[in-house]
C-alpha cells in the first residue's frame, strides 16, 4: 500500500504531465479554495465509464498534446 505522500506526489506528477506546470498548479489552487468533493465533482465532471475506458482517452490526449 502507497503512502499518502506517494500518492500525492504521483498525483502532482500525472497532473503536471497532462495539464503543464502552471495549470496544475491552477487546479490544485482550485481545490484549496473552494469545499470540495470528490464524490459529486467526479459525477458531475467526468464522464459515465470505467477507469480502463477513461485511462484509454487520456493516453490518447497526452499522444496528441506531444506531437504539436
Amino acid at each position: 500500500m502507497r503512502t499518502d505522500t506517494e500518492i500525492r506526489q504521483e498525483g502532482m506528477k500525472a497532473l503536471i504531465q497532462m495539464l503543464g506546470m502552471v495549470d496544475a498548479e491552477r487546479f490544485v489552487a482550485t481545490l484549496s479554495r473552494e469545499r470540495f468533493d470528490y464524490t459529486e465533482w467526479r459525477k458531475t465532471h467526468l464522464p459515465e465509464m470505467d477507469m480502463e475506458a477513461l485511462s484509454k482517452i487520456s493516453a490518447r490526449y497526452a499522444e496528441d498534446r506531444t506531437d504539436d
